[in-house]
């Protein structure tokens, strides 16, 4: 037994880890709605008659309500038993979906997005710390990569199945096929997770001794100004990807589904090698988004030589995920679920803050200059991380 859950050691493989692929579902679902603004900002832009600038306010508007939100929503529900609450933001989740897929105007819509943000901020607060507690013994990297796997597939599949059903039917389709789908992710999770206990350890009282740790400062500092650089490039890529590497549609949908792809080859990198290998795997991901940031306007100058470098950004980013979620888990053993929270608060100031200020170069210089300011804010990150973050982590 741990923390009132019993191990999956004792049953049958297969049967250990459905908790941890339901939960995989439903990571896929959540990750597919977060990003597939960014697959139909163009057609979301011209239905509503607005530029694609402003459309891009539905991502920072997003990203910054889980920021508000994550940690506030966290402490009321830290008591919570989490498969109960894990139904009820699914729930919220799918309700909010509904009411995108029907909204006259852009006002509704972002509205209708903050419901779904809200549900976000609560779920990737617990969701990796719930896996590894429902793994097998022993298993939590490898139980942390599957989740992320579902990340990954978002991207293969769901991101650009969503952005060619939208561009076919409607964006307004695919919202509508996303909250379908998280009726039936919900049904799975009632059928496949065990009641499990919340996370009652951190309160308020509790919060500043958890946050001074040096380490998790210096993880949440290196992820706000990273993640800032990697969205303030990655917001805008379907629009740049199309007026200056002079990509058709189909081409667009195929170097967003090679993120995904090369997330999945990262998350199986990751589970196998992470152990041994930790600062590495932090070194490449955050030097290589600032790396690949700096080369995305000369990359962009040939299709071929576009697509390699997405094909290393991706693993960039995924490792990255990977890592610092790992050592967030490794860093705070106690009241992880609001060390994540907080995690997630800062990762998505970092989505939001970038989504705005690619928003604008894109309006004010030039959409071709968004690699280099994203890989600016990113060399930021990156002399932290080498400087101060990698000496504080716990061995």
């Amino acid at each position: 037994m741990e923390n009132g859950i019993a191990k999956g050691g004792g049953r049958s493989g297969f049967r250990a880890w459905l908790p941890v692929i339901g939960l995989t579902f439903s990571t896929f679902i959540f990750n597919t709605s977060e990003f597939i603004p960014i697959g139909l900002l163009s057609d979301i832009a011209s239905d509503f008659d607005i530029s694609e600038a402003h459309a891009g306010m539905l991502i920072t508007v997003y990203a910054w309500v889980v920021a508000l939100a994550s940690l506030p929503l966290m402490l009321i529900f830290a008591k919570t038993e989490n498969k109960k609450l894990m139904l009820s933001i699914t729930a919220i989740f799918a309700a909010s979906h509904i009411l995108s897929g029907f909204a006259k105007d852009f006002y509704m819509l972002m509205i209708s997005r903050t419901g779904v943000a809200c549900s976000h901020a609560i779920f990737w607060s617990i969701v990796t710390p719930l896996a590894v507690r429902l793994a097998p013994e022993g298993k939590g990297s490898t139980a942390l990569s599957i989740i992320v796997c579902g990340s990954s597939i978002a991207m293969i599949i769901g991101l650009p199945l969503g952005r060619t059903i939208g561009l076919c039917l409607g964006w307004r389709a695919t919202f509508l096929i996303i909250a379908a789908l998280a009726a039936i992710i919900l049904a799975i999770l009632a059928a496949v997770l065990p009641k499990a206990p919340g996370d009652g350890s951190i309160s308020l009282r509790k919060l500043p001794a958890l946050i001074k740790s040096p380490a998790l400062l210096s993880i949440y500092l290196v992820t706000v100004i990273a993640i800032t650089g990697h969205f303030t490039g990655y917001s805008y890529i379907e629009p740049f990807l199309g007026q200056v590497a002079g990509l058709g549609s189909n081409w667009i949908t195929i170097v967003l589904t090679i993120f995904g792809v090369v997330g999945l080859a990262g998350s199986w990198i990751f589970s196998r090698c992470y152990d041994r290998y930790r600062r590495k795997f932090i070194q490449f991901a955050v030097g290589g988004i600032c790396i690949f940031l700096l080369l995305l306007h000369a990359a962009a100058m040939n299709p071929v030589t576009a697509v390699i470098l997405c094909i290393f950004w991706g693993f960039a980013i995924n490792f990255y995920n990977l890592s610092f979620q790992s050592e967030i888990i490794r860093n705070a053993p106690k009241g992880t679920a609001v060390a994540m929270s907080i995690y997630s608060g800062i990762y998505n100031i970092g989505i939001g803050g970038g989504a705005l200020i690619g928003g604008y170069v894109c309006s004010g210089i030039s959409i071709s200059c968004v690699g280099y300011v994203g890989g600016a804010i990113a060399f930021v990150a990156a002399l932290i991380c080498f400087r101060k973050m990698l000496p504080a982590l716990n061995a």
